[in-house]
């Protein structure tokens, strides 16, 4: 019986970049779960009941801790913010464009966990190949 957990969630407190203005506080949330092990879901909440929710590689998230990367709609770098080190997101969609500061130690502790559930290179392991097939090739019933 594994005692590993079968997901990870983090709540973080972000910082979204207004230009020209002082940057605000987003809360948000960090979800990795082994049933889809390429991937991070990341929900914001911006304001009463509205989420924003985003899926992203879990390797650009780690990736971009140390270095840039990524092109188009999702782009992570590291750098720093106020004396203390951070990791940029930077995410672009047809309604708009943002720029947040995630916290280094925060974003790092979270991904540590992800890989005590699922390492590198175990992430196919994970994934029912079969029923990913069977998802894409699934004709539906107006066919």
């Amino acid at each position: 019986m594994s005692t590993r957990p079968d997901s990870v969630t983090a709540e973080l407190e972000l910082r979204l970049v207004v230009p020209g203005s002082a940057s605000l506080p987003v809360v948000a949330a960090l979800t990795y779960d082994h049933g889809d092990p390429y991937a991070i879901r990341v929900a914001f909440h911006t304001g009463g009941s509205d989420v924003v929710e985003w899926t992203f590689a879990r390797a650009l998230l780690t990736d971009g801790v140390t270095h840039p990367v990524g092109e188009g709609d999702v782009q992570v770098w590291p750098s720093h913010a106020g004396g203390r080190p951070v990791v940029c997101l930077s995410l672009s969609s047809p309604s708009g464009r943002a720029l947040f500061e995630v916290p280094l130690t925060d974003l790092v502790e979270f991904l540590t966990r992800t890989y005590a559930v699922v390492p590198t290179g175990a992430e196919s392991d994970h994934v029912d190949v079969e029923a990913e097939l069977a998802l894409l090739l699934w004709s539906g019933p107006d066919s």
